[in-house]
């Protein structure tokens, strides 16, 4: 058994969709360590759905792999960095194409990498049918720009091998996930799990940081705001007030594993008003 057929083992897809979930973590941590070897993490950390899941232990699933850069720079590429990329992953029998979207404007740097060759190499110990040309893409994203004022931390990615990743740290984390609850203009449910995660962790938001990405985007965007914990209960509860929870709970559904389909039964109003006033007692 290769490490990749093992690896999916351990996962234990209970249907097509967690198996599918599975192949698509297994190619995104490829991705990383390859990242790591390049050098990438002196100068970017990991952040988000899809770290919180693979280095802290998160339960839902994520798609893309996002980063910041830890100084802002408009001269960052992503082409330095692939052709170790894909050379790490063709050592583990993963045949990697890009799409390096260069001419993106803006701060956010884009790229996508696919893959149709770990359906032929793990074509015989997937559980579950699935078509073995089906192709895998992974998105990534790296803020150039970034809010001053984050936190960071090495963490330690063991598949396929040990490697240090740096990530944002959690307070800083919390304040990423705050400004996009604040300032989203639409609902996105995994938002909202991800606030349930952080209150049973008792976080506290790196407010530095937090203060500096409301007056860089968002409804804030240019106003100093006097941000304090009353302050930030207070517009969580507002919007909390004003979101269709049954709409919420079905646009998160896919991301949750099945063992958790139940707990989706209960969102709604009253319980994350409770998670907020969880957050507020131990901030």
């Amino acid at each position: 058994m290769n490490i990749i057929e093992q690896k999916l083992k351990d996962y234990r897809p209970s249907t097509p969709a967690e198996q599918e979930v599975a192949l698509v973590e297994i190619v995104q941590q490829l991705i990383l360590f390859g990242l790591a070897r390049t050098g990438f993490f002196t100068g970017a950390a990991f952040h988000g759905g899809t770290c919180l899941r693979i280095m802290f232990g998160m339960r839902r699933f994520s798609e893309d792999l996002d980063f910041v850069l830890k100084a802002p720079s408009d001269s960052f590429s992503w082409e330095a960095y692939f052709p170790t990329v894909l050379a790490e992953c063709r050592a583990f029998g993963i045949e990697l194409e890009i799409k390096d979207r260069k001419n993106t404007t803006g701060a956010v740097k884009s790229a996508f990498l696919k893959t149709d060759s770990i359906g032929k190499v793990l074509l015989a110990a997937i559980p579950f049918s699935r078509q073995s040309m089906r192709k895998i893409a992974i998105k990534l994203e790296i803020d150039t720009n970034p809010p001053l004022g984050s936190g960071f931390e090495s963490r330690f990615l063991g598949f396929p091998g040990p490697a240090a990743v740096t990530v944002q740290d959690l307070s800083s984390g919390f304040s990423g996930k705050l400004h996009a609850l604040l300032c989203r203009s639409y609902v996105k449910g995994r938002d909202w799990y991800d606030l349930l995660w952080y209150a049973e962790r008792g976080a506290a938001p790196n407010l530095k940081l937090l203060g500096n990405a409301l007056r860089q985007t968002g409804p804030w965007e240019g106003r100093r705001v006097s941000l304090d914990s009353a302050w930030i209960v207070e517009e969580l509860r507002r919007k909390i007030s004003g979101i269709d929870w049954g709409a919420t709970q079905r646009d998160v559904a896919r991301f949750v594993p099945s063992a958790e389909q139940k707990g989706l039964e209960l969102w709604s109003k009253a319980l994350f008003l409770n998670a907020v006033e969880r957050l507020s007692r131990s901030w």
